[in-house]
């Protein structure tokens, strides 16, 4: 596994999956052959998550070399991350609320013997204590595998859903408040009310080509269960005129600026915003080294461009007494920075691909996955 932290090399790994893998990626995507073989997957999210490469640049390049009726289930994967992003920002009490459950939980268990053997992988599951290894040392999972290790921590260990989100944010290079957040709620059965995911044994030897034997799982379990809902936000996600001469924010969301929507701006300063130690959810050495790398990525390329540019912490915002713009930090703990400290001197700049997506979010992604022919339209 290797995660090279330029976009230089994320283009690379790109155009590599599409000129040599893609088209069996429908047939082979379940598939977990080991850290040693990921051919049959792109591993790019960790660079979609940081906006290294957009879901704009992947779709296109896909569409030039191939036709979609041979892509299309790449990328439907590749819009999953929009749709949860866009779900989550029509419904942010969810992750507020998740948040609060979490402190509560962090307290309660900190002493608690089955979870810490969770997380150091010492469970009597070989499979589950192997996949906390890749997690820690590899910071990545494969997808299949992030859902049989969810069911697992859930319904067979009997953890809290919302402490096994915790560890994937505190270890992925790809976690993100939405996507992660919702697939957990997903697996234990809230997020499609009564719909769970139960890992099975006979499902995980076949995906892992029979690395594994004598899997005891608990294959009966019934979905969590929360009553409550959320009703939809009525966020408009409207742009504002952008004025020449202002200082720009961008998150670790967003860091491929030259290849934004608002390339033609004339900002004064753009300001890459560090937020890693800022964090009610703390990240691990690793994630927090993966970060700095990309930001020094994105400052080296827009010193390239000739743009005033540094990075600053988050805290650091508390000390700018204009008028500024940032691009969207989406929900998340950069956009409650700004939130809780009441930061009224910041506007906000939402990308077009998610200003026209985002309003087909109100239900489930198989509703979401209708619009996918006008969202190519119109990415296009």
């Amino acid at each position: 596994m290797n995660f090279p932290t330029t976009r230089k090399n994320a283009l690379r790994k790109l155009d590599d999956f599409i000129e040599n893998n893609i088209l069996g990626y429908t047939k082979l995507r379940n598939f977990d052959f080991g850290i040693q073989n990921r051919k049959n997957i792109s591993c790019l999210s960790p660079y979609v998550s940081h906006g290294i490469i957009s879901e704009i640049e992947i779709i296109n390049k896909v569409l030039k070399k191939h036709l979609f009726n041979k892509t299309e289930k790449f990328i439907q994967e590749v819009l999953w991350r929009i749709y949860w992003r866009g779900w989550l920002e029509l419904r942010p009490m969810v992750w507020n609320d998740y948040l609060i459950k979490l402190k509560v939980l962090n307290e309660e268990y900190k002493t608690n013997k089955n979870y810490l053997n969770a997380i150091k992988g010492d469970t009597n599951i070989q499979c589950f204590n192997d996949w906390v290894n890749e997690l820690k040392e590899t910071n990545y999972l494969h997808n299949h595998t992030r859902m049989w290790f969810a069911s697992i921590w859930i319904f067979t260990l009997e953890l809290p859903w919302e402490l096994g989100a915790e560890f994937f944010l505190k270890h992925l290079y790809d976690g993100d408040s939405a996507s992660n957040t919702l697939g957990w709620r997903w697996v234990a059965g809230i997020q499609t009310p009564g719909k769970h995911y139960l890992a099975s044994e006979w499902n995980i030897k076949k995906f892992t080509n029979n690395r594994y034997e004598k899997i005891r799982l608990n294959e009966n379990a019934i979905p969590i269960k929360n009553n409550k809902t959320y009703s939809i936000s009525n966020k408009d996600f409207i742009n504002p005129k952008i004025d020449d001469g202002k200082i720009l924010l961008i998150f670790d969301n967003n860091l491929s600026f030259e290849f934004s929507d608002f390339i033609d701006k004339k900002f004064k300063k753009i300001l890459i915003v560090n937020s890693n130690e800022d964090r009610q959810i703390s990240l691990s050495d690793n994630i927090v080294k993966f970060k700095e790398s990309l930001f020094q990525d994105q400052l080296d390329r827009l010193k390239k461009f000739s743009i005033d540019c540094e990075v600053i912490k988050i805290k650091d915002i508390k000390k700018i007494n204009e008028n500024i713009y940032a691009l969207y930090p989406s929900v998340g703990e950069n956009l409650d920075f700004v939130v809780l400290n009441k930061l009224q001197n910041i506007q906000f700049l939402y990308r077009k691909i998610d200003q026209f997506s985002w309003k087909y979010c109100t239900k489930g992604f198989f509703n979401f996955k209708n619009y996918i022919p006008q969202i190519i339209q119109h990415i296009s």
